[in-house]
């Protein structure tokens, strides 16, 4: 049990993590060009901006919380704790925008809260022994990483595939996920040789995960992606965690049914919450989180159209020349201005 505390806490530490990261990544995604995405061009701009490298690292230090909880853990438990992360994200929207949390955020927070302490309650704490079949292991993670790929064989100038890129930064994320359970679960072995390949398994996902969110972030309001990919993340953790790491579903149809309906729950105050104004003043913010400046202007209202002198010009201009003598012709004197009368003496 003690084991179980620690691997949730170290969800909600790689929750927070990755929150912050992902914030800080969104400001810069947005000034790359689109000629770079979908290619490592992309990561190499921006590893240059020190902004997003400390996030960078945020996310890093996330991912190491998250393999200790997976570790720890079960993995349909740690990757629902994930959401909680958007709730950083709208006390960052709150106090860059000085707003104040309102009803819809209080009843996303408190879905996410019940939903991931439902899964807590529903979920085995034990596991079985052993992972599943390697061939089965290997053909799901085939057909996972075809999908993570799928936007890279139809990416094409000009052709802009928002959604696919999202779904494949999440089904990477998720790859990495399970490898990362897998890489714990050899290091825990002693099969340090195994353990380094599934290392440098996780590390590939990750970095096409990477690529494809930092894509996706140029062309989308942030908060579209991030809430997205931890969806996919947290259905993809709980659906093949038990089918293929090793953990197992209770039998009982009342567990079932609350570790479904848990699921659900979560998967909705995340949404709710990601359509949340102020979330997405802290994720799309590109400006001093001091002055809480962000990168969408406000519109502002079109300029009036300047009043056209012409007709006037014009109205003068016919005034003035109506009685021009033709051509050749002299102009007329000028009337004199009346002077004093003559002196008759």
């Amino acid at each position: 049990m003690v084991a179980f505390v620690l691997g949730l806490v170290a969800a909600l530490g790689s929750a927070f993590c990755y929150s912050v990261g992902v914030t800080m990544q969104a400001r810069e995604a947005r000034e790359a060009p689109e000629s770079e995405s979908l290619h490592l061009a992309l990561l190499r701009r921006l590893v240059k901006r020190r902004r997003w490298v400390v996030g960078t690292l945020a996310v890093v230090g996330g991912w190491v919380l998250q393999a200790l909880a997976i570790g720890l853990a079960p993995l349909t438990i740690v990757q629902p704790a994930l959401a909680l992360g958007l709730v950083v994200l709208l006390v960052v929207g709150a106090r860059l925008g000085d707003d104040d949390v309102g009803t819809r955020e209080a009843v996303a927070v408190a879905a996410i809260v019940g939903g991931v302490a439902g899964l807590a309650l529903a979920t085995p704490k034990g596991a079985a022994e052993g992972h599943a079949d390697p061939l089965a292991v290997g053909a799901t993670l085939a057909v996972l990483g075809s999908l993570v790929l799928a936007p890279y064989a139809l990416r094409g100038p000009g052709r802009k595939l928002p959604y696919l890129v999202v779904f494949s930064a999440g089904l990477a994320y998720a790859w990495s996920a399970l490898s990362t359970k897998f890489m714990g679960d050899a290091a825990f072995g002693g099969a340090w040789l195994i353990t380094l390949m599934w290392l440098a398994a996780t590390a590939a996902a990750a970095l096409l995960g990477l690529v494809s969110e930092m894509t996706a972030l140029q062309e989308r309001s942030a908060i579209r992606v991030f809430p997205g990919i931890l969806v996919i993340q947290i259905v993809v953790g709980v659906v093949l965690g038990p089918l293929l790491g090793g953990e197992r579903w209770s039998s009982e149809p009342l567990m079932l049914a609350a570790l479904a309906a848990s699921l659900a729950v979560v998967v909705a105050g995340t949404a709710l919450l990601a359509s949340a104004p102020m979330v997405g003043t802290a994720v799309d913010t590109g400006g001093d989180p001091q002055d809480g400046a962000t990168r969408e202007e406000p519109e502002s209202p079109p300029p009036r159209p300047a009043e056209n002198p012409a007709p006037a010009a014009r109205a003068l201009t016919t005034s003035e020349t109506a009685g021009r003598p033709p051509s050749g012709a002299s102009p007329p004197a000028s009337p004199r201005a009346p002077g004093p009368p003559a002196d008759r003496g």
